[in-house]
């Protein structure tokens, strides 16, 4: 999402270095006390570290209470052996139970999906790699999913209307920023069911049509429209942790729903604040899941974007869709770090000069002049749903 969109100005893990070493098949029961992250080396050979993460795992077609997502977990084995077992194992009472099994991928992660609690209780895991060619199994240290149980913020829109936390964006229109036909509006916003929609719908004030520019050049004229668009500007910011919300976006083009954050105080040459862009549906087409992800930054005195278009291999099978159901989409950031997840599973990574301020939270269903010919007037209304939003803060 451009930077000019902006108005004005962990599943963060800390990864905990282990204090001590363990030898392939020891006891890991007898490890220390259970962290979340830890790495365990066996013969200097090869090394596992499992990562506990949020409850960020919950896909589905009905809302949902984010207190029953399963957590994430990610195992990574060095060295990468593509194929190789390795499962995900619960402590119950003194003995421990295989929850789920998977193959390491050839980045030499195994992802995981379960519970966090167990009756009100957090739960301790472990990540067991089988034997390999040349290699012997190998066991993690235990981790915990005590620190993510208390978010630092949460909105499960409750109710029939927009809680405090939020407030109305961009409610001009703003050729600067590609909208010279649209603008933010309260109307375009609906609490009820359990979620806030978002919507594009046409500007009822508006009885005559916009110019819309494409490349500068006028490739029509529609309906004026108004846009969803909330943020927690003035009303919460976080720095470093973990962020996710459940949503659902339109299946047409012609509009991008996002969940995307800013950095207070804006962003400008020679700050440290980037905008940092969760997630952008644009729309769903037969060559593409329209789902990308984007980072915005100064570099040099000039704005860079990096990012990368989201494959369908992330929905859960022929019958899932971006459209269809929920999906939760997470960042993890650390402070030289960003990791991406669609329901716990990392979608890109980014490393280096990453955000080092205070980031705000928006929520956004925006119509483009130039993407506004994709679709026709007649179709609108078009709606973005968002089961919940939440932030586990860590800092530095």
């Amino acid at each position: 999402m451009p930077l000019l969109r902006a108005v004005g100005a962990g599943a963060l893990s800390l990864l905990l270095p282990a204090s001590a070493l363990l030898v392939a098949g020891s006891d890991p029961a007898v490890a220390k006390a259970p962290a979340t992250s830890t790495s365990v080396s066996a013969r200097l050979e090869q090394t596992i570290r499992l990562m506990s993460l949020p409850q960020i795992v919950q896909p589905g077609g009905r809302v949902a209470n984010p207190d029953t997502a399963r957590a994430a977990f990610t195992a990574t084995i060095r060295p990468i052996t593509a194929g190789r077992k390795v499962k995900l194992q619960v402590l119950k009472g003194s003995s421990w139970q295989t929850v789920a099994t998977v193959g390491q991928n050839r980045k030499g992660r195994a992802q995981f999906a379960a519970a966090a609690t167990s009756n009100g209780q957090p739960l301790t895991y472990r990540a067991v790699a089988a034997s390999y060619p040349d290699l012997p199994a190998i066991t993690s240290r235990s981790v915990s999913t005590e620190r993510w149980l208390s978010p630092t913020w949460t909105d499960r829109f409750s109710g029939t209307s927009l809680s405090a936390k939020w407030q109305q964006r961009g409610q001009t229109y703003e050729p600067q920023s590609s909208r010279n036909c649209s603008r933010g509006s309260a109307k375009a916003v609906k609490v009820g069911g359990g979620v806030v929609r978002l919507s594009v719908m046409r500007d009822p004030n508006r009885h005559t049509l916009c110019p819309a520019l494409k490349a500068g050049q006028v490739a029509g004229h529609y309906a004026y429209r108004l846009n969803g668009h909330i943020g927690t500007d003035d009303r919460f910011s976080f720095k470093y942790g973990v962020a996710a919300a459940r949503m659902k976006f339109p299946r047409l083009p012609g509009q991008h729903g996002s969940f995307w954050m800013q950095p207070v105080g804006g962003m400008y040459p020679g700050g440290t604040g980037h905008e940092i862009d969760v997630i952008e549906s644009f729309g769903t087409s037969r060559r593409s899941s329209g789902l990308w992800t984007y980072i915005w930054r100064y570099q040099s005195g000039s704005i860079v974007k990096s990012g990368v278009n989201i494959p369908n291999t992330f929905l859960s099978g022929r019958r899932d869709a971006w459209w269809k159901r929920f999906h939760v989409f997470s960042v993890q950031w650390k402070p030289h770090l960003l990791v991406f997840r669609i329901d716990g599973k990392e979608t890109w990574r980014i490393g280096g000069k990453v955000s080092q301020v205070q980031q705000y939270v928006i929520l956004s269903l925006l119509s483009s002049d130039y993407e506004i010919p994709l679709i026709q007037d007649s179709q609108l209304p078009q709606h973005m749903y968002v089961d919940w939003v939440r932030v586990w803060e860590t800092g530095g």
